[in-house]
């Protein structure tokens, strides 16, 4: 099939490469064979040739070049695993799932293995442990006793850190226990010991029975799920207080309001919801899956105005895209397939809406901006739903419509259950150059690292094109902007763009919450945000928003208290002796004993023996030995040991040793093709990358940076925002 494409992608640095290093298809000696126009022309033609499944003689070159027109003028993106993976042979195309853990071995197993085929394939896994008998309670097949839910969401998360998604994307699971659980208060705790369970999300599923506890400040009864008898009870106050106290100490546990979620349950009859997908915006029944796509408004604006017309056509595009795609997808599972065709769920949502309000001049925590966001959520809802019910009249309602909540209340047949989610945009939204999700923009001036280790400063191009109206631009300007971390408190931008371009950490925690339930309002599925928060915040205040998040009725509340990770790197400038000494990084100490490997390698000069050793956090140092005894070259391999030995235990990222070192290149070179080695630091770099690979450890290490707040691809800072991690200076996301 021919498309002949009318537009040309625009990729900022940050796009090129991000698409390069994660979705771009490569040969088999991993050289990258397409560009982004032939990326987007792949994803095209084959989610279009999904017509020709209705109607055989469908010409499906015109709506291939529709999809990729709006894919490649960034107004309409899939989720990662569609760009990725859509007219290859993976042909996993969803992002998310959820699967039931049973209360059995043989149940609980079952799902450890259809968690690593899930991750196997690109997908991120939502869980609830409820159904979890409790710790210490009868095993009547053993006579024995029960280890609880806890420990075995253990298994689930070493079985993720095992299994690596082709290169292309990490696991993530949520994991989700019922407040009414006889172990929710191990629940609760079970992230402070920060090396553990680091490849979950938790969350906290509240029943309004707890919420109205907690309303009249009572206690409420523990279930065991076993038998269903009550084991005793807590103090709704003390509970909730537990769980606010932990959040605001590290961000963990989230909410979910479980009788919430499934008040908008749309097929009843097949289900209860239990959990969700790992960022908490997407309900599913067990073995369901999503397909998710966001709609860029930043650029739905014309003239000054929202172009309403315009977003229209790309809603009703994309609800078609997004049917397709179920059409087209390669199940992991064959119960996921069948749940999956018999609701057809898919998850339309927005990026951009800081862009779009800053266009139209409105202030993020605005009454206006919160009006306009209802607004325009109600219109890509409504016309996501026409556009599912026109889909229906061509190809029958999903299966499952008879008893669902459409047909109880009298409505007209649709395609799909659920049509709008907010879902984070971390990575799309770096490919589209816009701001994340329903987030206030990420920064107004920010530094990123390049490739070759220059610095370049980059400015939001909305800012700039302002400021330069106003004759306010400078390159020093811009540089003071990002070393501030924010135009607050700057005199020399006038009160206007103060008050147009704010950031995450420029509105209250109350702001981001009157946004998210702005949306929420008209949204079928959940919204994905974070709700940022000063490192100064009180528990109180924290207490506040999740009360609030009930009150206006979400679905469920992220909250992220700046600089609550351990060693986080602080986002904002350095203002004071106390963040300049939180940031400078401490040596470790060496310990008596560690572990190590010893790779030989062949160099122009002889055998380089590189002896990489290891303490509990990961690489601490390294030293090298030469085949032959003294020399330029054994001394400058021992500098060399020396200096990435101090880069280590001083926190240095392993990828940064490598692209440092890497390619260096001398008079004396030694092997060919992929076992040439340029240097005895070439040397030294392969060695790590070795190391790397053969251990296991690049995936494990990569998850403690995160996790410190530290990006692991470049050692950058990274935000938190839709529910997610990113990092804004080399386009890494945790929700990729």
């Amino acid at each position: 099939m021919a498309v002949h494409p009318s537009v040309v992608p625009q990729l900022s640095k940050n796009a090129a490469m991000v698409l390069e290093r994660r979705y771009l298809r490569r040969d088999a000696d991993g050289r990258v064979m397409e560009i982004a126009a032939d990326m987007f022309r792949r994803v095209a033609v084959a989610i279009a040739r999904a017509d020709q499944k209705f109607n055989k003689d469908a010409d499906t070159s015109t709506l291939a070049e529709r999809f990729y027109n709006a894919m490649a003028g960034f107004e309409f993106l899939p989720n990662s695993p569609t760009l990725m993976n859509a007219g290859r042979e993976l042909g996993q195309l969803s992002a998310c799932f959820v699967l039931p853990v049973g209360d059995s071995m043989d149940e609980i197993f079952d799902a450890v293995k259809h968690t690593a085929l899930i991750h196997k394939s690109g997908g991120g896994t939502g869980f609830s442990f409820s159904k979890l008998r409790p710790k210490n309670d009868v095993v009547q097949s053993t006579t024995g006793i029960s280890s609880g839910p806890i420990s075995f969401m253990r298994v689930f998360d070493i079985a993720t850190e095992t299994v690596k998604q082709g290169g292309t994307r990490r696991g993530a699971n949520m994991g989700i226990l019922r407040v009414d659980h006889p172990d929710i208060l191990e629940f609760i705790r079970c992230k402070s010991d920060r090396k553990q369970l680091n490849n979950f999300n938790i969350s906290v599923g509240l029943t309004e029975a707890f919420m109205q506890a907690l309303e009249q400040d009572e206690s409420y009864p523990l279930i065991n799920p076993r038998d269903r008898q009550k084991t005793g009870t807590l103090k709704a106050r003390d509970v909730f207080d537990l769980i606010v106290r932990h959040a605001w100490e590290n961000g963990e546990p989230g909410i979910i309001f479980l009788d919430r979620m499934n008040r908008d349950n749309p097929t009843p009859h097949i289900g209860t919801i239990e959990s969700t997908n790992p960022c908490g915006e997407q309900p599913l029944l067990p073995y369901e899956s999503c397909n998710l796509g966001s709609i860029n408004l930043g650029l739905m604006v014309k003239a000054g105005q929202v172009d309403w017309e315009r977003l229209k056509e790309i809603v009703h595009l994309a609800v078609h895209f997004l049917d397709n795609v179920i059409e087209l997808n390669r199940y992991p599972l064959p119960q996921i397939a069948q749940m999956t065709y018999a609701n057809r769920k898919i998850g339309l949502g927005v990026m951009g809406w800081a862009d779009m309000l800053i266009a139209l001049g409105i202030p993020y925590s605005s009454e206006e901006a919160v009006a306009l966001g209802e607004k325009v959520m109600a219109f890509v809802n409504d016309e996501g739903h026409e556009a599912s019910r026109i889909l229906a009249g061509e190809r029958g309602a999903f299966p499952n419509f008879e008893g669902s909540l459409f047909a109880q209340q009298g409505k007209p047949a649709i395609r799909n259950a659920t049509v709008t989610t907010i879902a984070p945009t971390g990575t799309i939204s770096i490919i589209a150059n816009t701001s994340s999700g329903i987030e206030p923009i990420f920064a107004v001036s920010f530094v990123r690292q390049v490739l070759d280790n220059n610095i370049l400063v980059e400015v939001h191009p909305l800012f700039e094109r302002m400021a330069k109206e106003r004759g306010i631009y400078s390159e020093a300007l811009m540089e003071k902007i990002a070393e501030h971390g924010t135009i607050q408190g700057i005199q020399e931008i006038p009160d206007d763009l103060r008050a147009l371009f704010v950031t995450a950490h420029d509105i209250t925690p109350e702001d981001h919450i009157r946004m998210q339930a702005a949306f929420q309002k008209n949204t079928d599925n959940a919204v994905s945000k974070t709700v940022n928060f000063p490192k100064t915040a009180t528990i109180e205040e924290v207490r506040r928003v999740y009360e609030l998040a009930y009150q206006m009725d979400c679905k469920g509340v992220t909250i992220y208290r700046d600089g609550s990770r351990e060693h986080q790197v602080l986002s904002t400038a350095k203002t004071s002796q106390e963040s300049e000494a939180a940031e400078k990084k401490t040596v470790r100490d060496r310990p008596m004993t560690l572990k190590g490997w010893t790779y030989r390698m062949q160099t122009g000069c002889g055998p380089l023996y590189v002896t990489v050793n290891e303490d509990e956090e990961g690489l601490f140092e390294l030293f090298t030995t030469m085949g032959k005894a003294g020399g330029c070259a054994a001394s400058q391999s021992e500098a060399i040991g020396r200096m990435v030995s101090l880069a280590w235990r001083s926190g240095v990222q392993p990828k940064q040793v490598i692209k440092q070192l890497l390619d260096i290149s001398c008079h004396s070179h030694s092997g060919f093709g992929d076992k040439k080695i340029l240097s005895c630091a070439d040397a030294v770099a392969k060695a790590i990358q070795n190391h790397l690979a053969s251990t296991g450890h690049a995936e494990k290490m990569e998850k403690r940076s995160l996790f410190k707040g530290a990006c692991p691809e470049c050692g950058g800072k990274v935000e938190h925002e839709g529910g997610c991690a990113v990092c804004h200076s080399c386009g890494f996301s945790e929700c990729i």
